[in-house]
């Protein structure tokens, strides 16, 4: 349903080449779209940044909706025209349907194939999930819950990232469309006794009313959760409506005052140098959707104003140079692809880094890339978007038929938004051959049969994943001695590791299957008892998921020793004094306060010792120290004479390329040496905690280390027992091959222990 941007011959009579009659089809913004996409492919390929094109795509989508929905809402107040009719949300969904969704299947269907061939079995269970919230139009908040980062590219990164900004446009499209019925209603209904308000100048004001304060509340929501959980914050469909609003404002207001050729030129150029730089200078992952996005927002705004200003007199007055080439043949026709380039661009880049093993594309390999890219959207958008657009005659206007509609067509995975033309608008293109019933017929067939099978089939892998058990609690320690192989010298016969790659995934502690562990979110302190829980003396494990998974050996050596473990946990919340804790650089106010509880209810049971992490990597993944909020927890514990075995943290697995998860890391044909870390990257010579035992005589270091390290290396396998579950936590079966070792070292504090 897009519009022909060339001139027909009758037009070009009658019409200057440069020049734009009012109403007329905006090509420069198809233009503009095709700077954007340009832009988002080349800094997610080559600078691992984003680039503010994204911002464009919104922007330029609410101009286009609201200012559709606008025209129509004032043609439904007119005696002769329904609300229904004038609106009707049935035929724009059907329309966005049909524009957005061949493409956006065809691409899915093709992730679907590409995870399977390119992927590890470890990753087709959360591949398949973002697929099916693509599809359904939620992917932004999959992501926002999973906290994913979007930013430099690498094989570890989700195929399916990018199409967020498609789920915040389809949920804005929606909304929209509804909330315009409603007001549509709300005005016919109260203009039975206010008359005035289906005038135009009122009508435009209410609906500036209404978009100022929807976008101020946006905007200000925006800013004030950069400060609480920016990862989620950039997601979000209410911290992002603001953008698309700005843009409908202008749709709705646009200034029509006359300034000189130049001016206008000026604006055009120093807004198109602002899209283009703003993502060298703007650190768009850390600062959009806040006020820094106002640079690309504004830039797109004062580019279409710039470009329309020169239609506002009904004279023939040119476009500024900026606009005219933005208007050239090679910036329209790349726009005209953007949305298939759009889907396409980043899990080609995902899958091929995937299959190559590397974090980043070079220079040449980037330009294959989007050749490949460009490619693909080309034969994406002749043979799947237009035979499927279902080309149909421009809808009349109550005037007599003067008005056709004339569709922008929105690149960032999201908008057929309508604008009411100009009689002259050039004749559509004649429907392509290849688009004839039969054609758009069978490759519907395929779409849909293709969706249904990958839905089930999706739907039964992670039935499959779901159903699996891990019962590794009668391995044969001849067999499988796990840690026992380093401590001991035990031999270690030929054998495929335990659990397997994907079983490991599920190889989790007693208290995360029995819900004895609270969740980011969760306020509650969730008690477990294991080992004996008659027994007469008590050990207290608390602190986060690196205290939780020692339950594993503690809850067999309490059964063989005669020892109570009750359990305080929470994720990612270690025992600490920090007033201000973060999790992955997010706020957690929730864990400060839950420690304060739990340290209270500790102190005023008087369990016979506590068993804690002592230590913790200083940069995220490397070189382990005693973080100084530790410290106040050691004082406390001391000061109410309650002894503390301090374990020193497990290696968080990672090499030159970063951090690495095991499971997928051996899924994808690595081994227990490729898939493992220096030794001398993760630790220093010695444990610090030691240097504490003179300060706290109540602390006595737990130092497993040699169980899962050589004076060297930190293999991912280790007696024939996978070391880790996921990127950082030991897997169950693994605890307990340690479990001799650790009684051997809390007896030495504890006798009884």
């Amino acid at each position: 349903m897009h519009v022909v941007t060339a001139p027909t011959r009758s037009t070009e009579r009658t019409q200057p080449p440069r020049a734009q009659r009012a109403g007329a089809y905006r090509v420069d913004l198809d233009g503009l779209r095709g700077v954007a996409i340009a832009l988002v492919a080349c800094f997610h390929i080559w600078f691992g940044r984003v680039s503010g094109g994204v911002d464009v795509f919104l922007t330029l989508s609410g101009y286009f909706f609201v200012g559709s929905l606008l025209k129509h809402v004032l043609l439904s107040q007119t005696p002769t025209v329904s609300l229904w009719a004038a609106v009707d949300p049935r035929t724009r969904l059907t329309r966005l349907v049909r524009r957005l969704l061949p493409a956006l299947v065809t691409v899915l269907l093709a992730i679907t194939v590409l995870t399977i061939v390119v992927l590890p079995q470890t990753r087709w269970v959360s591949v398949g999930r973002e697929v099916i919230a693509s599809a359904l139009y939620y992917q932004n908040w999959h992501l926002a819950f999973n906290s994913q980062d979007y930013t430099a590219a690498s094989s570890a990164n989700s195929p399916l990232q990018h199409l967020w900004s498609m789920s915040v446009q389809g949920q804005f499209f929606v909304v929209t469309m509804l909330t315009a019925l409603a007001f549509c209603g709300v005005v016919k209904l109260a203009s039975r006794w206010v008359p005035a308000l289906t005038r135009p100048t009122v009508l435009r004001a209410l609906v500036s009313i209404a978009i100022l304060g929807v976008a101020a509340v946006s905007f200000y929501w925006a800013q004030m959760r950069m400060g609480v959980n920016q990862q989620f914050n950039y997601y979000d469909t209410i911290s992002r409506t603001w953008e698309p609003l700005a843009g409908g404002l202008l749709a709705v207001w646009m200034p029509k005052v006359r300034v000189p050729n130049a001016i206008r030129a000026l604006v055009g150029l120093v807004a198109l140098a602002l899209i283009v730089t703003c993502g060298w200078w703007i650190v768009g992952v850390e600062e959009y959707p806040g006020p820094m996005a106002l640079v690309p927002v504004l830039a797109t705004l004062a580019l279409i104003w710039a470009g329309a200003t020169a239609t506002q007199r009904g004279d023939e007055v040119p476009q500024p140079v900026v606009n005219r080439a933005l208007a050239g043949r090679f910036p329209v026709w790349l726009g005209s692809v953007s949305y298939a380039l759009y889907l396409w661009h980043w899990p080609l880049l995902i899958f091929y880094l995937a299959w190559r093993d590397k974090n980043h594309a070079a220079f040449v390999e980037g330009v294959g890339l989007i050749a490949v890219s460009l490619a693909l959207a080309w034969l994406t958008k002749r043979y799947v978007e237009d035979p499927l657009r279902a080309p149909r005659s421009a809808a009349a206007a109550p005037s007599g038929g003067r008005h056709r509609v004339a569709d922008h067509s929105h690149a960032d995975g999201a908008a057929t938004a309508e604008t009411l033309g100009d009689p002259a608008l050039p004749r559509r293109r004649p429907r392509p051959r290849f688009a004839a019933p039969g054609y758009a017929g069978v490759l519907t067939i395929l779409l849909i049969v293709g969706s249904l099978a990958t839905g089930v089939g999706i739907t039964a892998w992670q039935r499959h994943v779901d159903g699996i058990v891990v019962d590794t609690t009668n391995l044969d320690p001849k067999i499988y001695p796990g840690a026992r192989a380093f401590l001991d010298g035990a031999p270690v016969p030929k054998v495929d590791a335990v659990p397997s790659a994907l079983e490991v995934l599920k190889d989790l502690p007693e208290t995360s299957y029995n819900g004895h562990i609270s969740s980011f979110t969760d306020p509650a302190i969730h008690v477990g008892v294991y080992g004996n829980p008659n027994a007469t003396r008590t050990i207290a494990l608390a602190g986060g998921s690196h205290a939780e998974y020692w339950i594993s050996a503690l809850d067999i050596l309490g059964k063989q020793n005669d020892f109570k473990v009750v359990t305080y946990l929470k994720m990612g919340c270690p025992l600490s004094t920090d007033p201000n804790p973060t999790s992955d650089g997010v706020p957690y106010p929730q864990c400060a306060d839950w420690v304060r509880r739990v340290m209270d209810r500790i102190v005023a049971t008087r369990p016979d010792a506590v068993f804690t992490n002592s230590t913790r990597p200083r940069y995220g993944i490397t070189d382990d120290w005693v973080p100084p909020d530790y410290i106040g927890i050691f004082q406390r514990f001391h000061d109410a004479n309650i002894p503390v075995l301090g374990v020193r943290d497990s290696v968080w697995p990672h090499n030159a390329k970063g951090p690495i998860d095991t499971p997928t890391c051996l899924a994808d044909g690595g081994d227990a040496k490729s898939c493992g870390s220096d030794r001398a990257s993760s630790y220093g010579p010695r444990n610090l905690t030691d240097d504490l035992v003179a300060q706290f005589p109540n602390l006595h270091p737990i130092d497993l280390s040699r169980g899962w390290c050589t004076d060297t290396f930190c293999p991912a396998v280790i007696g024939n027992i996978t070391v880790y579950h996921d990127w950082h936590h030991l897997s169950a079966t693994f605890v307990r091959s340690l479990a001799p070792e650790l009684q051997r070292q809390m007896q030495l504090a504890l006798p009884w222990a």
